[in-house]
């Protein structure tokens, strides 16, 4: 395996130890698969931090199924959006570039992000294209394509503003604004034709982020035509990430086995669009 540790931080805008690491499959002559797929993983954590369970393991758990994976360690607060935004932005950008060296395949580069991970993995098939987030980045409208992922997994994802917000996630992205910018970043209320397919999981149960959340963004996909995949669980808390042994939290929580198999559904949703 290959390591490679970037920095797409933005000056003046983004925190000090921001980092995008990517885990490559060294490619082979044995072996008939020279380039593959990338996952990039932003992890989840309410824009108050970055989650390590919902980080390497779940990279790790891509590679054992033949993909190229990254993770990356965005802008929390005390930064404000849109720093986390761009930094996935230019994530984007850096992969494309280095695809060929990389041996990724430049038209199969997925973005998976989980909770406050889901909403900024969203929010880069929203309006990571648009010009002011482009500009921000240190981008040109031009580059909109580039940066634009093949297709989004969203594990019980932080969607809207409205009434089953999750408002931590606003505060730590907007502050002092974001009962005024909760509209504007509800993102089942935007203009989603452009967006690349979806896949999302979720729990009934959850009590953090509601499954209204997925409900309302999947109809909005609906309404749209976006292509969705959509797995509602009957039970489980929020932030299982693997939901199994590997990832429980250190008291013992955060593992139901009925939603481990979503894992297994997300790689068959990848190898329709991948020949794997």
């Amino acid at each position: 395996m290959i390591i490679r540790t970037i920095n797409p931080a933005i000056e003046n805008l983004s925190m000090p130890n921001v980092k995008l690491t990517v885990y490559l499959q060294e490619p082979t002559e044995a072996l008939a698969i020279q380039e593959r797929p990338m996952i990039l993983i932003c992890p989840g954590g309410g824009y108050a931090y970055t989650s390590d369970r919902e980080a390497e393991p779940l990279a790790l758990s891509f590679l054992a199924m033949g993909y190229h994976a990254a993770v990356l360690r965005y802008s929390v607060a005390p930064v404000r959006f849109p720093a986390a935004l761009c930094e996935l932005v230019r994530s984007m950008k850096c992969l494309r570039e280095h695809a060929q060296e990389w041996k990724i395949q430049p038209d199969r580069i997925f973005v998976l992000g989980c909770s406050a991970g889901g909403h900024l993995a969203a929010s880069l098939g929203v309006m990571g294209g648009k010009e002011e987030i482009l500009r921000a980045t240190g981008l040109h409208p031009g580059d909109a394509e580039t940066v634009r992922p093949d297709g989004l997994i969203l594990c019980y994802p932080v969607i809207t503003g409205g009434e089953y917000a999750h408002r931590g996630s606003f505060e730590n992205l907007f502050g002092t604004e974001q009962a005024e910018r909760a509209e504007e970043m509800s993102l089942e209320k935007q203009d989603l034709s452009g967006m690349p397919p979806v896949f999302i999981w979720h729990t009934f149960q959850d009590a953090s982020v509601p499954v209204e959340n997925t409900l309302l963004f999947i109809r909005a996909l609906r309404t749209a035509g976006i292509e969705t995949e959509v797995h509602i669980f009957a039970k489980g808390e929020h932030g299982l990430s693997l939901a199994n042994q590997l990832t429980v939290h250190t008291d013992g929580s955060g593992a139901e086995p009925s939603c481990t198999a979503w894992i297994h559904l997300v790689h068959t949703w990848l190898s329709e669009r991948c020949g794997y």
